[in-house]
């Protein structure tokens, strides 16, 4: 019979010892490794009574920020639509109309603003692409839920409230508080 390779193997028949085929060894060795866990600090958090350390940096929920007046930053540009890897976030744009100066910040707005939560991954790029400032990952996590309709999430959950703002000065850069010290540009004003 001719090899189809030229690295042929070689099988050796072994004879097992008495030991080896009542497999003793092994199962004392399974329970060694399994009282040795048992001693062991358990890995899970209880969630509801304890919650773990989460880093400063962390990328939670989205928030859709307010100007110091209380209006919408967004300007319904769609670049945070563009830069998102995974297509979770579509906007419709709308025209602001006259006495609607203190709920949007710009003549144009979003009067739908969607995130798909099941297609985000976290990534911040959103962020990062937003030229208003409009949008940030908080410290806050997505509230799970059995429906897939729940995880879309519009205006309603992701604008913040007049009354609670949402401290996101931590997922600022130094460089961008220092920025924004300088009142004299306009984008600062």
């Amino acid at each position: 019979m001719q090899a189809l390779t030229q690295r042929s193997k070689i099988v050796s028949d072994k004879k097992m010892t008495f030991l080896e085929r009542i497999y003793l060894p092994a199962i004392l060795g399974g329970v060694m490794i399994t009282i040795k866990h048992m001693f062991k600090r358990s890995a899970t958090v209880r969630y509801p009574e304890k919650e773990r350390e989460f880093s400063e940096i962390y990328r939670g929920h989205h928030v859709l920020k307010r100007d110091d007046k209380g209006a919408e930053r967004c300007t319904a540009c769609g670049l945070c639509a563009v830069s998102c890897p995974a297509e979770a976030i579509t906007m419709v744009a709308a025209e602001r109309n006259k006495g609607e100066e203190n709920l949007y910040r710009e003549e144009k707005y979003a009067a739908t603003y969607e995130i798909n939560m099941l297609r985000c991954i976290f990534c911040g790029l959103c962020e990062e692409a937003c030229p208003k400032e409009a949008i940030f990952l908080t410290d806050r996590i997505v509230v799970t839920d059995y429906g897939r309709d729940s995880f879309i999430y519009g205006k309603d959950k992701l604008v913040e409230p007049v009354d609670a703002r949402i401290d996101v000065s931590k997922r600022q850069t130094k460089e961008v508080l220092e920025f924004k010290k300088l009142k004299q540009l306009t984008h600062n004003k």
